[in-house]
């Protein structure tokens, strides 16, 4: 398995969706990630991240509510939010990203 550190070097786009079991709108994002895949299918990479048992990482991105999503491309932050967006806004953002020469 990859280190995060190796994960959003890709050149495609990495969602990362920071989480906790604990978070009530976190629950909500399951069902959005799902259709952004089958939408962009192997375009971009989805990657959640418990920030309770991923502290270390949580920190480092100074994730300070969840959900956060962020979107890396090699191992730049190019999007962030807090909250929980809709697919719609999350493919545009992929698609934007993915279009932006590498």
């Amino acid at each position: 398995m990859k280190s995060f550190g190796e994960l959003i070097q890709s050149d495609k786009p990495v969602l990362v969706d920071f989480f906790a079991e604990w978070c009530g709108p976190c629950k909500m994002m399951p069902p959005i990630l799902k259709d952004v895949k089958n939408r962009l299918q192997d375009e971009v990479t989805i990657v959640k991240i418990d920030i309770d048992k991923n502290p270390q990482v949580a920190s480092q991105f100074n994730i300070q509510s969840v959900p956060t999503l962020i979107v890396f491309r090699k191992g730049e932050i190019k999007w962030r939010q807090s909250g929980v967006p809709n697919a719609n806004q999350l493919t545009g953002v992929l698609s934007q990203l993915k279009a932006e020469p590498s």
